[in-house]
């Protein structure tokens, strides 16, 4: 069974660290562990962990996060699959959808219906901020271009344009096309991507992390050390950027930035 790292999962989903640890301690993630204690992912919890991201990007505070997942968690009866229910943020409430019966996670009182579509067979479906019905479609265009991404990537790519349109400030659609258009060599285009993206999210790591990593593709090494930095100003704990950081100044002969990079990078992996 394929399982992710902690810095893996920052860098596919955009969640920050403090609220992935905090999911883990409140119980309702719960990763195995490497052979060096460090966590291990499963796909289950990157959907829970997904539909975290999805209540954080509607500005639910996170203790309310943590809070509400975890009374939810110790209310469900142990058979019912946490992937076939619906969890939306109303207003600033978390409320959740199973079958005909909706509720408030944190409080457990039963909701009034409120406008969804049917979810697929075994999956979790996440909406955006009620009634806001463009945060709602453009996370129904992300969902749709990352099914296309194996079949179509023309096609992918016009989904994860319109999500982008429809809410220029959902980092999610900027970061998965980035990859797409780096891996196909057009890292140029990444590049405006992620910074049109910073445009609107000047504090998302996973920008310029992402933006390091295009600007390495492209040979451009002082300015991915640049982006480096700026992404671990902003998340000094995610590893991946001290150890690519330390590489590059490896290469570069900067033996003493090198060190420190690794000797971070080292520290976090305990």
């Amino acid at each position: 069974m394929e399982t992710y790292t902690l810095s893996g999962i920052q860098s596919m989903l955009g969640l920050s660290r403090s609220v992935i640890t905090g999911l883990v301690a409140a119980g309702f993630v719960t990763p195995s562990r490497g052979p060096r204690r460090e966590y291990r992912f499963s796909f289950q919890d990157v959907v829970l962990l997904r539909t975290a991201y999805s209540l954080q990007a509607a500005q639910i505070p996170p203790r309310k996060i943590l809070r509400s997942l975890q009374r939810l968690k110790a209310s469900l009866p142990s058979e019912l699959p946490l992937t076939g229910l619906r969890i939306a943020a109303v207003g600033n409430d978390i409320a959740v959808r199973e079958g005909d019966t909706q509720w408030e996670a944190e409080s457990g009182q039963l909701l009034i219906d409120f406008e969804v579509k049917p979810a697929r067979q075994g999956s979790v479906s996440v909406l955006s901020r009620s009634p806001q019905v463009r945060e709602r479609t453009a996370i129904e265009c992300f969902d749709h271009a990352v099914e296309l991404e194996a079949s179509d990537q023309a096609q992918a790519e016009q989904a994860y344009r319109d999500a982008i349109a429809l809410v220029p400030d959902y980092a999610d659609p900027y970061l998965n096309l980035g990859v797409l258009l780096c891996d196909a060599g057009r890292c140029d285009e990444a590049v405006a991507l992620y910074r049109e993206g910073l445009r609107h999210r000047p504090d998302e790591a996973l920008f310029h992390f992402n933006l390091a990593i295009a600007f390495e593709d492209m040979q451009r090494l002082d300015e991915a050390l640049a982006c480096y930095d700026a992404c671990l100003k902003l998340e000094p704990a995610m590893a991946d950027a001290h150890f690519n950081a330390a590489r590059l100044h490896e290469r570069l002969g900067h033996a003493t930035q090198a060190i420190r990079h690794y000797s971070a990078y080292r520290r976090l992996q305990r």
